[in-house]
């Protein structure tokens, strides 16, 4: 009996496919696809009277002890947070020239005049933040038939 089943599994059945065949004719596919963006910018101008110095010296009928300009300087300031450097003049005591009478004791006329505009003047800072939004929307559909 035991060989009688074994030679029945091993025994060959014919199997024949069968045609597939889809039950539809026609039919749509749809996708969307939403994008959506965010852009956030902030744009920061700044408008200087000036980054250098100006410094000048006038007069008659006096003298220096010797150079007309003193050294130079780096000169920091802070303006909405943002720090700034300059180069402007060392204007202390020590460093400044001296400018005395040519005469003193004749009693001429003499003129002396000194001006100094330091460096770092801001004449505007203009700050503009603006944020963008965006969304597209693409639909795609697809239609097939048999």
């Amino acid at each position: 009996m035991r060989k009688f089943l074994l030679i029945i599994l091993f025994y060959a059945v014919p199997n024949y496919a069968q045609p597939v065949t889809p039950n539809f004719t026609t039919g749509t596919m749809s996708s969307t696809t939403n994008t959506t963006t965010s852009i956030s910018e902030t744009i920061v101008s700044t408008d200087y009277f000036g980054n250098s110095y100006e410094y000048s010296v006038t007069g008659v009928g006096i003298s220096t002890d010797g150079g007309v300009a003193p050294n130079t300087t780096d000169v920091s300031a802070t303006v909405n947070g943002q720090q700034y450097t300059y180069t402007g003049l060392d204007l202390s005591t020590g460093n400044k020239p001296v400018f005395t009478l040519t005469n003193p004791t004749s009693g001429a006329a003499f003129q002396y005049s000194e001006s100094y505009r330091g460096p770092g003047g801001i004449s505007n800072i203009t700050s503009i933040t603006r944020q963008i939004e965006s969304e597209s929307v693409v639909t795609s559909t697809s239609v097939f038939s048999q």
